[in-house]
């Protein structure tokens, strides 16, 4: 009859719908999961706060009822769309470890900021979706208290590997994770299943044994945390442990043999910039407030600030073995930033001897 309102689509047709929809927006993992967390992950989140393992991420527990419940972040959720964005590299990241007078910056972090790209093709799907079935609709991208992996985990999208990072048959450990809350009743894909098996690669391959056993991290001692997240001196029986490796550490991710499978990214924005694939320590810590700001805008590497940035790069400076580079290191001794007199001494007695 003219004018009928059309009828709604059966919840697996709009299921269909919503992943090709997300597939043709530029992801590359889509699952579906209902809008809660089983008793293993809410334990473990909850063990791992208890034995003050998040270091300095207060906000992790300032909020952990909410990451633990889906529902207690917006008690209207009832599913929960789980999306997936390559970032495969083209190299083994590892590949600057040969090469001691350069900087290893992570994968993710060699270009553009990524929460930016996923949040735009997030509101988009969002608007899409809501415009399409007028339910409610809230989307996260790493930025809210969402038990990413877990989700990801029971939307099938992969399974959270002994390194606790996502592992995905077809992506390895590469993937970018984002969540849609929605307020519809969407049926749940398999959870994904672990697949592991008797491989430790990614244990022995994490340079400041950060994993206290198996799918167990202690954030306190891993080489991400302690160069993005934590504001002080990175404790002085670590920064030999550390090398080179001057913003996050990809180790443990690229050992993971399920990689094989990963085609590397042709997104644009997770390309390396030329000036990042293996920048010279001497120049980075040599970087003031200004320099680093012009050097790094657009990038996820701003939000640490310059002084925590040169840290780094001296910590990897005392690393390198090489007298040479001695004099950086000592013109930064008498700095303005704790931080940055702090490393520049060790740095500088370092390469004294």
């Amino acid at each position: 009859m003219a004018g009928a309102e059309p009828k709604p689509l059966d919840p697996a047709a709009l299921r269909a719908r919503i992943r090709d929809k997300a597939l043709s927006l530029g992801f590359d993992a889509v699952g579906f999961a209902p809008a809660a967390l089983g008793p293993e992950a809410r334990e473990r989140l909850a063990a791992f706060l208890a034995e003050g393992r998040h270091g300095d991420m207060g906000w992790m527990a300032d909020r952990a009822d909410q990451r633990s419940h889906p529902q207690a972040l917006w008690p209207e959720a009832r599913s929960v769309i789980a999306l997936g964005t390559s970032y495969a590299p083209h190299d083994d990241p590892r590949r600057l470890l040969d090469h001691p007078d350069r900087g290893i910056v992570s994968v993710y972090a060699r270009n553009r900021d990524y929460h930016d790209l996923i949040k735009g093709r997030l509101k988009t799907l969002g608007h899409w979706l809501h415009h399409q079935t007028k339910a409610g609709v809230k989307v996260f991208v790493d930025t809210a208290p969402v038990l990413e992996k877990p989700l990801a985990e029971r939307a099938g999208l992969g399974w959270q590997g002994k390194h606790t990072n996502l592992v995905s048959r077809d992506h390895g450990s590469w993937l970018f994770l984002s969540e849609i809350y929605t307020t519809l009743e969407l049926p749940a894909d398999e959870a994904g299943r672990d697949r592991c098996g008797s491989c430790a690669r990614c244990q022995t391959a994490c340079p400041t044994d950060a994993f206290p056993a198996p799918y167990q991290l202690d954030a306190r001692r891993c080489v991400s945390y302690l160069t993005i997240e934590h504001k002080g001196p990175i404790p002085d029986d670590l920064k030999p442990l550390m090398g080179n490796r001057i913003y996050g550490c990809d180790d443990c991710l690229a050992a993971c043999p399920w990689n094989k499978f990963a085609k590397p990214t042709r997104e644009a924005a997770f390309l390396p910039r030329a000036e990042l694939t293996a920048p010279r320590l001497a120049d980075l810590a040599q970087l003031d407030d200004s320099g680093f700001r012009q050097v790094f805008s657009g990038s996820p590497i701003k939000r640490i600030g310059r002084d925590r940035f040169v840290r780094n790069a001296l910590v990897g400076l005392g690393n390198s073995g090489m007298p040479r580079l001695r004099p950086v290191a000592d013109a930064l001794v008498e700095d303005p930033s704790d931080l940055v007199r702090d490393s520049a001494r060790w740095a500088s007695d370092r390469l004294r001897g």
